[in-house]
Order: structure tokens, then sequence, then C-alpha cells
């Protein structure tokens, strides 16, 4: 981690030159005022593929102890990241296949690749992206919510009373939603450096099926998206998916690994209903009464966990040049189009 290999890789987050058509960025799915998701049910690709899961979260996405939504072997985002750039069903960044020429694209940058990578006599390189891109993302730290405040600095008018009362109610015995949306991140298990190294948190309690589909009347999810089972082969893990962050939750919608929620008011309904009845449902969904009132304070909670300073955060914005030049762009592109209709 240097600010030069960060500054590099923040640019690259941004340029579309980085997929194989030269239409996508990483940040078309991942959009800073929707804390890096982008609003849809279900991701679209560079070439305008649907894929079956929708665009995760990234703050703080440094301290996932497992990253994308079924896979446990993806710790790491180096190693994350070749899903995105070389998935082929369905295509993403479609890199796949035209390494060489991507790669080339980023020659007139070689400065800034000599900046970040100083020791390395060829710095334009895949790899160099990828780590580039991956110190960025470590930098993606979201921590100033109302919870935040209310929780670790003392700011005891950070909560107003109903989000005081949500709270209480969401790490209860009786709603159980702490079980799942645990640890500073609200997300299950996380990885911290420590002088002791720590072992990734194991599968169970990473991956959760919620009831959200029986398909046919024996627990199956969509044959589209049947969650962890794809990876494993085990039948147990039909429908398991990762408890996402719940960190600015109120900005990501919608929700579940497919979008077919539409609302925060919908999810707590479906985990007050307890879900699909289904063999596979985790033993954590058992579905609780809750009143109105109740509801509201809920809704109040999970609002505050929203940090306006992540969303807004210039750092993390693409830099003032690229923006620039994106908006320049787009002028001439319009005002070529409003030419051609002219011309007909």
């Amino acid at each position: 981690m240097t600010a030069e290999k960060v500054d590099l890789g923040r640019r690259l987050f941004y340029d579309e030159r980085l997929s194989g058509n030269q239409t996508f960025s990483c940040a078309t799915c991942h959009q800073q005022p929707l804390a890096f998701t982008d609003g849809s049910p279900r991701a679209m690709g560079s070439t305008g593929a649907i894929h079956a899961r929708s665009t995760m979260s990234l703050a703080n996405v440094a301290y996932n102890a497992s990253l994308g939504w079924a896979d446990p072997s993806l710790t790491s985002l180096e190693v994350q990241m070749a899903v995105p750039m070389f998935n082929e069903h369905p295509i993403e960044l479609g890199l796949k296949g035209r390494e060489t020429e991507v790669v080339a694209r980023f020659e007139p940058d070689a400065h800034r690749f000599r900046a970040a990578f100083p020791a390395d006599p060829n710095p334009v390189t895949l790899p160099n992206i990828v780590k580039a891109i991956a110190a960025f993302e470590r930098t993606m730290l979201s921590g100033d919510s109302p919870l935040d405040r209310y929780l670790y600095r003392d700011d005891k008018r950070a909560m107003p009373p109903a989000a005081l009362r949500g709270m209480t109610l969401f790490f209860s015995d009786r709603l159980r939603c702490g079980e799942c949306h645990a640890s500073f991140n609200l997300s299950g298990p996380v990885f911290v450096e420590s002088p002791v190294k720590q072992v990734a948190a194991n599968i169970d309690a990473l991956f959760h099926n919620t009831a959200l589909y029986d398909v046919d009347g024996l627990g199956s999810y969509p044959a589209r998206d049947r969650g962890l089972l794809e990876k494993t082969g085990k039948p147990s893990d039909m429908g398991r998916f990762r408890a996402p962050t719940l960190r600015n939750i109120a900005v990501t919608a919608p929700y579940m690994h497919d979008g077919s929620i539409p609302t925060l008011d919908a999810a707590v309904m479906h985990y007050a209903a307890g879900g699909k009845a289904s063999p596979f449902r985790s033993s954590r969904i058992k579905g609780f009464e809750i009143t109105s009132e109740e509801k509201a304070d809920l809704l109040m909670f999970l609002e505050s966990l929203t940090d306006t300073s992540f969303l807004t955060n210039p750092s993390l914005a693409m830099p003032e040049d690229m923006a620039r030049q994106a908006k320049t762009s787009r002028r001439r592109l319009n005002e070529h189009g409003e030419a051609a209709v002219g011309r007909q």
C-alpha cells in the first residue's frame, strides 16, 4: 500500500479501457453514491448480459473473510478480481483472450505504473493492474454512520430514540438479526490483521439459506443460481449465500443475492415470515412477530447505518481530470448525435 499505488488503482477503477469493448469500468457496477453497488436487481456486464446476482457493496471490503456471494475460495481482493475480468458465463469486463490488447491501452500511463511499482522494470502488466485496484479498494472504509458515532465516539445525539429501540430489536433474541449480520461490518465474520494469524471463518458462519425460494416443494432454488451448492456440490448447500454488509443498506436496494426483494420493509417482512418452508432453511431463520411500531423502529436503525461521508468522500470518487474528460466526451458525443439528426 503506497499513495502512488492507491492513486493508480483509483484511476484504473474508473477507466473503461479495462473492459474488452471499452464501455465498462469497475465503477459502472460499483457506484459511490450507492455504496459502490449499482441499484439494479441483477448486474449487467459490458456486453449486455444479465447476471444471476446483484452487485455487492464494497464498503470495508478489505475486511471480508470471503468475497462474492457464494464462493469460499475467494478470500483476497486480488483473487476475486479474476471473476469480473475473465468470467464468460456471463461476460463481465470481458478480458478473456484480450489481455495483451487491454494492457497495451495503458502504455501511455506508464509513468503512473512506474511510480506505483518502482522496482518493476516493466510495470504495465495485468498483475500490477490487479494489485493497484485492490490497493484502492482497501481504502474504501466506511465508519462514520450515526451508529458509529453513537457507539465509538460517545455522540449520544447521533441516534434518535426510535433508532435505539430498533437497535435493541435487531440484536434481540426474538429477531436475531445480529446472528448473521455480526461484527463491526454487520456482515458476519471479518478478517483482521493481528499478531496471531487468524483463520478465515468457517462456512457455516459465512453462508446462509434464508429460505428465499422453494421452486419444487423440496427447497430448491432456481436453476440459474443455487448458491454455495454450485461450488461444493453438497446438497445441503442449496441456496446458501453470504450475508452482505448492512452498512449503507438504505441506499443499496433492491435486496438479496438476486435483487428479488425491492425494499427494506419487504426484507423485514420476509424474515418475519420465516421465508419459505424449506428443509435447507438456516436454523437462524425462524420468523418472528413484529408490530408496525417496532418495524418502524427497526427501519430507523437500518437507516442509521448510512455513512454519508463514505458516499461522498472525494478521495474515493473519479479523479477530477478523468471526470472532466468524461464530461467533455459525453458532450461531444451528444453534439455529434444532434448534428446527425439535423442532417436527416
